[in-house]
């Protein structure tokens, strides 16, 4: 396992990021005019968090549960996070705190390596801010049964394989979003504001 991968990639998300650019290529068409980003809008901060297993770098991804007829984003597929409360002091905390709660992952394990780019999710109105963090050794996961139905472990190179991405038809509320762009995830689609964020971190990875 390339131990220098994480200080190349804490160095590289120190400097410019590819930002919109590498995002759209992950975005529904037609979604830009949806990504205005409101006055009221909320805030949310997640955590792409890279691990040590089988002698190499992974990520954990969180299968959301179906629980609650609110949740906008029930079933899908995202990293570990949610909505900025005011004991967070400060968008990072609001990951960890998040990340802990949901996958049991103890703040006091992960270091941070730096932001991405914000993406607005208007359906939501949130503002997510995305983290890049790592931990020196495998994670004791426990996930939150009321929040999470799985924990999924994809290694990071998953994303930057041509033949784990694709264009599928997604309905959505009585909405047909053509021709969508995913990752495909140990058999589930990924896509939307998650695919989007990663987007942007493959086009990083792939810098260094």
């Amino acid at each position: 396992m390339d131990v220098s991968f994480i200080q190349d990639l804490e160095h590289r998300l120190s400097e410019d990021l590819p930002g919109e650019e590498a995002q759209n290529k992950m975005a529904p068409a037609g979604s830009e005019k949806y990504r205005v980003i409101t006055a009221d809008h909320k805030v949310a901060c997640v955590l792409a968090l890279l691990y040590p297993k089988d002698k190499e770098w992974y990520v954990s991804l969180i299968e959301r549960a179906s629980k609650y007829p609110e949740d906008k984003h029930a079933g899908q597929i995202s990293f570990p996070g949610g909505q900025l409360n005011d004991s967070d002091y400060s968008y990072e905390d609001c990951a960890l705190r998040e990340t802990y709660e949901e996958i049991g992952v103890s703040p006091d394990t992960v270091g941070i390596l730096g932001s991405l780019t914000p993406v607005f999710v208007y359906v939501s109105n949130f503002l997510v801010h995305p983290f890049v963090g790592f931990t020196t050794e495998y994670p004791k996961f426990v996930k939150q049964e009321t929040e999470v139905k799985d924990i999924i472990e994809i290694p990071v190179k998953h994303f930057l394989k041509p033949k784990n991405k694709g264009l599928v038809d997604i309905t959505v509320r009585d909405v047909t979003l053509k021709e969508t762009p995913y990752y495909d995830v140990q058999g589930h689609q990924l896509w939307g504001a998650t695919a989007m964020i990663i987007s942007e971190l493959e086009h990083i990875i792939k810098d260094i």
